[in-house]
């Protein structure tokens, strides 16, 4: 299996125990208020968050999956507990973050989030960007880890009256991963998650990078 081919890929083992442990540790000193849509830009709230974002395991991940050096583009933390537990219906990942709105045809509808410009860009730079989502427990299908419908990257942006009808031309594939591992996807490849069914927690650190270059004067506001 490639990314290339099925629009993800499974690493276990990406960060070793003790590090997950010191991230949830400073995760739950912040006290945050799960919500279902994530907390983002993270990497803001808790500096070795940021420190993990840029460092070279994630950035190397990243840097094999696109055609130049990756920059963040987007890190958000979902928090998939007993007590904060949803469901996300079958969808692609199309908007990015960047510092100021600005005029280039492709890119819109454009949005306010979290203090950020959101904007959903031209299917090319969606394509030269990765996901990299490291998981802080166990993900199983029984806790609502993520599914994919393998290979639907390769059709480009679908309108949302189609996407039932393409997820059910694809296999679909559970993600489970060990606690420490990590899913690497493309944004744009159709993925979901059920409501958890047991008691454990599935916290994720979400982070997105890309090679696109910007127009002057405008950054990846992540």
């Amino acid at each position: 299996m490639s990314l290339e081919a099925s629009g993800f890929i499974v690493i276990d083992h990406v960060l070793p125990a003790q590090e997950v442990e010191q991230l949830l540790a400073l995760l739950n000193n912040l006290e945050l208020e799960p919500l279902r849509g994530g907390i983002r830009r993270i990497e803001r709230l808790v500096p070795d968050v940021a420190a993990l974002a840029h460092s070279p395991r994630l950035m190397d991940i990243a840097k094999e999956h696109l055609s130049g050096n990756p920059c963040l583009v987007r890190a958000i933390y979902f928090d998939k507990s007993p007590e904060h537990n949803w469901f996300v219906t079958w969808h692609q990942d199309r908007t990015v973050a960047v510092s100021d709105r600005f005029d280039k045809d492709g890119w819109g509808p454009w949005s306010l989030k979290a203090g950020a410009w959101h904007v959903q860009p031209p299917i090319g730079v969606l394509e030269s960007m990765v996901t990299v989502r490291i998981h802080l427990d166990a993900a199983t299908p029984a806790n609502g880890c993520l599914k994919i419908a393998e290979g639907s990257h390769r059709l480009g942006l679908i309108p949302s009256d189609q996407i039932g009808t393409q997820v059910a031309k694809h296999n679909i594939v559970y993600c489970a991963t060990s606690a420490g591992g990590a899913v690497v996807m493309r944004p744009h490849v159709l993925h979901a998650s059920e409501k958890s069914s047991t008691n454990a927690w599935r916290r994720v650190l979400h982070f997105e990078y890309s090679n696109f270059q910007l127009p002057p004067g405008i950054i990846w506001a992540a």
